[in-house]
């Protein structure tokens, strides 16, 4: 392969190691590497209580794994702790990791990735900071670390999939926690996988669809027919080849504009739902939400998506997980107009299953500057429930959700108040606690 074309630069991705058990064991006082804990979310919210989080050394003492344990896989010890999540708190920490980042590469070459990994472009300003990259990588680690309290795992390549790659392959399993893979190591560093599992982008699924084209191992995809691979796999079959060759063409201050975008609500049910009345509680409740946020983004969407997902038990005897429906209508933001046609759509498909799993999405936007009237109602009733629904979003965004909520989110099926209590569907916790 002949790299002199491919752009070279200098990236670093950053993780922070088991951040959440890392940030919890840093409020109490104690070294993150060296406490026995777990961040395991509310049984209600979850089924049963999951794992979160380990700590490296709850993770290497009881070969437990996140948001893959339950409840049920942890062990009888009295020195482990079982704390619950703070999301609230997470988010402080990743801003303020951030900020840290910032002061060594320009807004621009920042991309935060996720809530405990950032890509940087040092490309330009690595030599500010240390004579080699990885001496650069070392001062952002202890600066992390003395004003934090977290360890950081660092991967560098000369393009972003080199770092990642570098990040997950190598630095986690690094005594400084640093790996490096550039364009002259690729064979040495990627092709040497034999489990491909272990590659970013390649899950279980995706690994039997290249064992079915002969390809086992990184080895063999880099050495494959590319114009084989993307006839069967697609564009992100090429994408798998341009990795396994350490090939990455993004450009980090480039924005992207997505084709189509949307807005949408969803939710893992407290339990096992079976009463029509309590589903479609809880559909209402999130068709609202969604509504809610359309108008406050002064959008209107004539396009709707209901998803429902079924319990286990209900896709064990009929074989089907759930069901999902386009609905199509007349441009709105109306609560009333949106929770109609989700109910609608919703008896015509269910056949009373159990269900777990409710979701609603958006699309096909336009502004809301003009609306259209229904033509069997009033005007003046269609813009006084209008004007109803503004006030309720400034009630809600002046106090809160819990501040005014529908008389039916108070019974038992309702999920909305506990709902909006949740970040990323966890407890919110205090930031500050």
């Amino acid at each position: 392969m002949d790299y002199s074309n491919e752009p070279k630069g200098l990236f670093f991705l950053i993780d922070n190691k088991s951040f959440y058990a890392s940030v919890e064991a840093t409020m109490r006082g104690l070294n993150p590497l060296h406490t026995l804990m777990v961040v395991m979310s509310e049984q209600e919210n979850t089924n049963g209580g999951l794992i979160l989080a380990t700590s490296p050394l709850a993770k290497k003492h009881y070969h437990l794994q996140a948001n893959v344990s339950r409840q049920r896989d942890l062990p009888q010890d009295e020195n482990l702790m079982v704390v619950p999540p703070r999301m609230n708190l997470y988010i402080q920490r990743n801003l303020q990791i951030n900020n840290i980042f910032r002061r060594f590469v320009a807004d621009e070459d920042l991309l935060p990735y996720s809530i405990d990994e950032s890509i940087l472009d040092l490309t330009h300003s690595w030599h500010l900071f240390g004579n080699t990259p990885r001496e650069v990588a070392v001062r952002i680690q202890k600066t992390v670390h003395q004003e934090l309290g977290l360890y950081t795992t660092i991967g560098i390549g000369d393009n972003p999939v080199q770092a990642k790659l570098a990040l997950d392959l190598y630095a986690k399993h690094a005594d400084d926690l640093i790996g490096e893979i550039h364009y002259e190591t690729v064979p040495e560093k990627i092709w040497s996988v034999d489990n491909l599992t272990e590659i970013w982008g390649i899950g279980t699924r995706m690994a039997k669809r290249l064992n079915r084209l002969g390809i086992h191992t990184m080895n063999e995809l880099a050495h494959a027919n590319p114009y084989l691979i993307k006839e069967r796999l697609g564009e992100i079959g090429s994408q798998l080849f341009a990795t396994a060759w350490g090939i990455d063409r993004t450009v980090l201050r480039q924005t992207y504009k997505v084709k189509s975008s949307s807005l949408g609500n969803s939710q893992v049910l407290p339990r096992d739902y079976r009463n029509q009345d309590e589903i479609e509680t809880v559909i209402k409740e999130i068709g609202e939400q969604v509504a809610s946020r359309l108008r406050h983004h002064h959008l209107l969407a004539s396009k709707f998506l209901l998803s429902i997902g079924f319990a286990y038990a209900s896709s064990e005897d009929g074989g089907s997980s759930g069901f999902s429906i386009g609905i199509r209508i007349d441009p709105t933001a109306d609560d009333i107009l949106v929770t109609s046609a989700l109910i609608k759509a919703f008896r015509k498909h269910w056949h009373h299953e159990i269900i777990r799993n409710i979701a609603v999405f958006s699309g096909n936007f336009s502004d809301d500057s003009s609306y259209q009237l229904d033509l069997f109602t009033s005007p003046s009733t269609q813009e006084r429930r209008l004007r109803t629904e503004h006030a309720l979003d400034l009630i809600h965004d002046r106090f809160g959700f819990t501040a005014l909520v529908y008389a039916r989110s108070l019974t038992e099926g309702g999920t909305a108040i506990n709902r909006a209590t949740l970040v990323g569907g966890h407890n919110g916790g205090n930031a500050y606690e």
